[in-house]
């Protein structure tokens, strides 16, 4: 009963998604006389942990019953205090734990204190599906840089827009549905100066309670119109341009007195380093980001190593034309051994279209 008791808590923590950044995704249930009598899970950044929750749900004395948790419980005062305390507290007899915090401040020592009181520990139970539904924090939180989530939606013939520009919609309404539960989730999205100019997005979450992430807009030469969405709406939606040292100061000044934060970057290859852009963002605490970006930035994100995961819709169309925008184009790799790899890549079907997902070779 084991796995199931920690698919039951895994199903749990899914439930904060897009709530909890930078924080991880745990869910707790305790059980008692092979019965559930509590659960819970992180609801939002800064508020109570899940095994806390779980404590605070439950029906009946939880003395002598067994908690599953997925992720270690932490140790550490943070902006609450340690779980470990709280199951020493209420006399919990064993602990199941899904996989282990890689959070230096964490780290094995929960396990370490809980066995010190006597309390049973097992790990590793449904640890893969446990480090996946946190795969964001396990790379965050080691690295201070955020997961990065490279996605598009394409015809058959790996088109993402017709010869005139005309890109609405490619994928279907499921598929853009699965984009928008994304865009909720993850920290940030991030597109090219040239996403801004020619197709003039939003880049809002459309689904009911969503949040919007925060925009950034990737402009080493800051072209981006001052009368697009994006700017007219910056002063409700956190926006943030990146750019170079030989952007138009007056421009700068322009988008600033719209609320806009203004990230330098050197320059690398006369365009925004990525690599020192994602630096900056993790010590701005963006823990994740999805990149909708068109080829070319699509293409140097890939060159300069900074995505860690892909996600491809192929619709049923076909497009056609020479001229017409490919997913990733840029200066294109020369040699095949010179190409990014993906791994790990699983399919479904979504509806009529294809759903392609995998990590970028040597990041899982």
């Amino acid at each position: 009963m084991d796995k199931e008791y920690m698919k039951l808590a895994l199903e749990l923590a899914e439930r904060g998604k897009g709530r909890v950044n930078p924080n991880p995704l745990v869910g707790a249930i305790i059980v008692k006389d092979n019965k559930i009598i509590g659960e819970g899970y992180h609801k939002c950044y800064g508020k109570a942990h899940a095994e806390v929750n779980a404590f605070e749900n439950a029906i009946e004395n939880v003395e002598g019953a067994t908690m599953y948790v997925t992720l270690e419980p932490c140790s550490h005062y943070g902006k609450t205090p340690p779980c470990v305390e709280r199951i020493i507290k209420e006399k919990i007899s064993k602990v199941v734990i899904g996989s282990l915090d890689p959070n230096p401040l964490v780290a094995g020592r929960g396990v370490k204190r809980l066995r010190e009181h006597g309390i049973d520990v097992e790990i590793g139970v449904l640890e893969e599906e446990c480090k996946k539904v946190n795969e964001v924090f396990m790379k965050y939180i080691v690295s201070k840089m955020p997961f990065v989530v490279m996605k598009w939606a394409m015809s058959l013939d790996g088109k993402i827009a017709t010869v005139s520009g005309d890109s609405k919609w490619i994928s279907g309404e499921k598929s853009r549905e699965n984009v928008h539960n994304l865009r909720n989730e993850l920290s940030a999205i991030m597109v090219g100066v040239e996403t801004v100019i020619k197709d003039n997005p939003m880049l809002t979450c459309r689904i009911e309670n969503g949040r919007n992430p925060i925009r950034i807009i990737v402009d080493s030469k800051l072209r981006i119109p001052m009368d697009s969405n994006i700017v007219n709406s910056s002063s409700n939606i956190r926006t943030i341009v990146a750019t170079t040292e030989e952007a138009c100061k007056a421009k700068e000044e322009a988008l600033k007195s719209k609320d806009i934060v203004i990230i330098h970057t050197q320059s690398h290859e006369e365009r925004v380093d990525l690599e020192e852009l994602m630096k900056i963002l993790g010590e701005l605490g963006i823990d994740s980001i999805l990149l909708e970006g068109g080829g070319t930035l699509n293409f140097s994100a890939l060159k300069q190593g900074i995505v860690d995961k892909i996600q491809v819709y192929i619709a049923p169309k076909i497009i056609g034309g020479e001229k017409a925008r490919t997913p990733v184009s840029g200066n294109g790799f020369e040699l095949i051994r010179e190409c990014v790899k993906v791994e790990n890549l699983i399919y479904k079907k979504i509806d009529e279209d294809v759903y392609l997902e995998g990590y970028i070779g040597g990041r899982k």
